[in-house]
């Protein structure tokens, strides 16, 4: 009896203790998103080791820079900083026992400010830190160039953003797809072309929605993701019309460098042009002529050369830092061939 007793009472303090509310929210706090618990990793106790890491960081720390206003340039997006992951390089020299610098893993600090937090400004260029830069594609003519700059920013494993005119777009879904397929980012360059400076903000709203809307139908399931960025026609806007690209989910998007392709320079005078005033965070302006066809894969090289890295603009005005092997400067830390989270 006396044995039922003590389990009858075990029983009920089990039952108590699993229905309390406190036990309840202990439980999750030890959870993540997951829903698994998490196990807390703690200082090793008495590593020497591990608290030279913890002591060397700040050496190797870089600070986040935020996006901000430049009264010249205008939004300039942030870039993220860099610390030392001190458990997970710990982890790395442990069987060791001895502080290596070629061990030190890397984690990315996000900055505080972000580009879109910023009130609605155009961006002409990515962050001066980053070693890397994007080709502006804007397309409205130029259909027998196409193939053959495809094909070498292939060859070269380069992404590029088009901005594609909605009326081109509708004569042109082919072509349109063949850029998609290719997997080049695809931006707003309005429907008709006009001159976004003068026209109304009404007639500014609809070049830009319906732009949208023939490229979303055009591609259909191809579109990766939402379209998120606009290049007004010959870089001709006002303060109102980035305002209304902005309330309609698109940032606006100039460029530093210009092919002036259009001119109809010879491949040497437009690389030229674009190798004498390249830099980091350059958005370089081009469409699709004989001249950039003729020039684009020695541009390419040429801009490799410099040891800047080719992305899609939103990959050049994400805040993401960039690891550059081959310049000191721009690494991680000391030492450029540490890993990074």
């Amino acid at each position: 009896m006396r044995k039922f007793i003590h389990i009858a009472i075990m029983f009920v303090i089990a039952l108590v203790f699993v229905n309390n509310p406190l036990t309840d929210q202990y439980i999750a706090g030890l959870k993540g998103d997951s829903g698994v618990v998490a196990v807390s990793v703690s200082k090793p106790k008495n590593s020497p080791l591990y608290d030279e890491i913890a002591a060397k960081a700040a050496e190797y720390s870089i600070p986040a820079q935020d996006a901000k206003i430049d009264p010249v340039w205008k939004a300039i997006p942030g870039y993220n900083g860099i610390a030392v992951d001190v458990e997970a390089s710990y982890k790395k020299m442990k069987s060791g026992n001895k502080f290596n610098e070629e061990k030190l893993v890397f984690k990315q600090v996000e900055p505080k400010v972000k580009l879109g937090d910023l009130p609605p400004a155009p961006v002409y260029k990515g962050h001066p830190d980053k070693p890397m830069v994007s080709f502006i594609i804007n397309v409205a003519w130029g259909n027998e160039y196409l193939s053959g700059m495809l094909a070498t920013l292939k060859n070269h494993n380069v992404s590029a953003s088009f901005f594609l005119e909605g009326r081109w777009v509708k004569n042109n879904p082919e072509l349109a797809r063949l850029i998609m397929d290719a997997g080049h980012e695809v931006g707003n360059h309005s429907y008709t072309h006009p001159d976004m400076k003068v026209i109304s903000s009404a007639k500014a709203r609809e070049e830009i929605l319906k732009t949208n809307d023939v490229i979303e139908a055009t591609m259909s399931e191809k579109v990766p993701k939402p379209i998120t960025w606009f290049a007004p026609p010959s870089g001709s806007y006002r303060d109102e019309i980035v305002k209304i690209a902005a309330q309609e989910n698109l940032g606006t998007v100039m460029w530093t460098v210009d092919t002036v392709d259009w001119k109809k320079p010879s491949p040497e005078q437009l690389i030229n042009r674009v190798l004498s005033k390249v830099h980091n965070g350059a958005l370089i302006l081009m469409h699709p002529t004989d001249s950039t066809e003729k020039s684009l894969d020695q541009l390419i090289m040429g801009l490799k050369q410099k040891n800047l890295q080719i992305g899609t603009v939103s990959e050049l005005l994400s805040e993401k830092r960039i690891q550059n092997r081959e310049n000191n400067n721009q690494g991680f830390g000391k030492n450029n061939n540490n890993d990074i989270n």
